[in-house]
């Protein structure tokens, strides 16, 4: 069981490496997202060095997170990520991203970061990301897209 679903990981992760092109998906998905649940943020984003080519999230996605949360609660989002892709959506990662950058959003917006700023910032917060609260909000946003679509 435990090879099988090693195996399963690898097949998915494979693609995100840079022979597997998903990587360019991830951040187009993320400037997309963004755009659309949260202007104000895109806007900035654009506007102070157009970082909304996401690549400060790039270790986010080759990780599946693993790095920006406590040993705990990676398990707690991989679990989400892996149900997910099953009973919801195969991108439910992009909201988790999303969600660590709206979760923040005040302090990015407060303090006019550029791509630097955020770059020094995710990586100053590597593991001091609360999971729980990351994933509540990841949840929030599939819901709040979906009300958009219904509507």
């Amino acid at each position: 069981l435990a090879y099988s679903c090693f195996k399963q990981l690898m097949v998915r992760m494979n693609l995100n490496f840079p022979h597997g092109g998903l990587m360019d998906n991830h951040f187009a998905n993320m400037r997309s997202l963004i755009q659309i649940l949260d202007g104000e943020l895109f806007d900035h984003m654009h506007q102070n060095g157009d970082y909304s080519h996401f690549y400060f999230s790039y270790r986010w996605f080759l990780l599946d997170f693993k790095r920006e949360l406590e040993y705990d609660d990676v398990f707690r989002v991989w679990e989400a990520i892996w149900a997910a892709f099953h009973c919801t959506s195969d991108h439910f990662t992009h909201f988790i991203a999303l969600a660590l950058v709206e979760h923040y959003r005040d302090i990015i917006l407060d303090n006019n970061m550029d791509f630097t700023d955020i770059i020094k910032f995710f990586n100053e917060m590597a593991e001091r990301h609360d999971g729980r609260k990351i994933l509540s909000s990841a949840r929030q946003l599939v819901q709040r897209l979906q009300n958009l679509i219904d509507s």
